[in-house]
């Protein structure tokens, strides 16, 4: 990567290996840097050491988010998610696990995964972006068993209450609303706000 590139170069999204060594960082190149914390802060650290041990391209756009599971690094970027093994990626082996899509309305549609979150109660992962939903991925079956609407804008965060049995969520737009799951149903309550709009589903 040039002088040009790195002058331009963002960090989007980072996550820490589950032993804590290690340190995942992913930029607007669609690249995942891999930096060893102990080599980077020990007190006779130097530059080569900060580097990363690891750099290779996961996505062909940014890497909007990423997260950690007890042994696997999720990825996500311009409508998909990648799964990668830490143990491959202390190893310098970088071929994914696998890689998924939600389901959106038409294949030309390849809206930004922003937020990812794991839902351990019913081992899913939880996925907002660009196109105004939040996805559901069955982790132990690999596909995506639900869809929830109820933003106006695109996904930014989200979070699980995991003892409500709830899914938080926030992003663009102009209104909050609290949207519950009701015997297959969606309710809505919105309400007006200057900055952000968030969102409150049962996953019961």
């Amino acid at each position: 990567m040039g002088p040009v590139e790195l002058l331009h170069m963002s960090v989007f999204s980072q996550s820490f290996s589950p032993c804590g060594r290690f340190l995942a960082a992913g930029n607007n190149y669609g690249e995942i840097a891999v930096f060893s914390l102990s080599a980077a802060l020990s007190p006779d650290a130097t530059a080569l050491s900060q580097k990363p041990v690891l750099t290779f391209t996961a996505h062909e756009g940014p890497v909007f988010s990423l997260l950690s599971t007890d042994c696997h690094l999720l990825s996500a970027g311009n409508g998909e998610i990648s799964c990668w093994s830490w143990s491959d990626l202390t190893k310098k082996n970088v071929k994914p696990l696998w890689t998924k899509r939600p389901n959106y309305k038409s294949s030309l549609e390849i809206p930004e995964i922003n937020a990812m979150v794991l839902n351990t109660r019913d081992n899913s992962l939880v996925v907002g972006g660009g196109d105004n939903n939040i996805h559901i991925l069955d982790l132990e079956h690999g596909i995506f068993k639900a869809v929830l609407q109820g933003h106006s804008d695109y996904v930014h965060c989200l979070s699980v209450r995991e003892r409500e049995a709830e899914i938080l969520s926030g992003g663009g737009g102009r209104s909050c609303e609290d949207v519950g799951q009701q015997d297959g149903s969606v309710c809505a309550l919105r309400r007006d706000l200057q900055v952000r709009e968030l969102c409150s589903t049962s996953v019961r």
